[in-house]
């Protein structure tokens, strides 16, 4: 479901914008899709994948915050 919010949310750093505060699955999956850099690996399709899930109720919105981080960490993004 699109409510489903992470215990800590995440702050990155994007080239192009300014940091993007992801509270959850919902606003990772809008990050991947709008905002990720064009160079996009194994950990960016997982998280997807994750985030996808966790809207579905198949992982828990936590498990997808932590491949969100490893995507962003992948990315080079910085975390704050």
């Amino acid at each position: 479901m699109a409510t489903e919010r992470w215990d800590s949310p995440v702050k990155v750093g994007f080239e192009d914008t300014d940091a993007r505060t992801v509270n959850g699955p919902f606003d990772a999956l809008k990050c991947l899709a709008d905002l990720w850099p064009a160079a996009r690996g194994l950990r960016y399709l997982k998280a997807r994948s994750t985030c996808r899930a966790a809207l579905d109720g198949r992982k828990t919105a936590e498990e997808a915050r932590t491949e969100f981080v490893a995507a962003a960490q992948e990315a080079k993004l910085k975390l704050h």
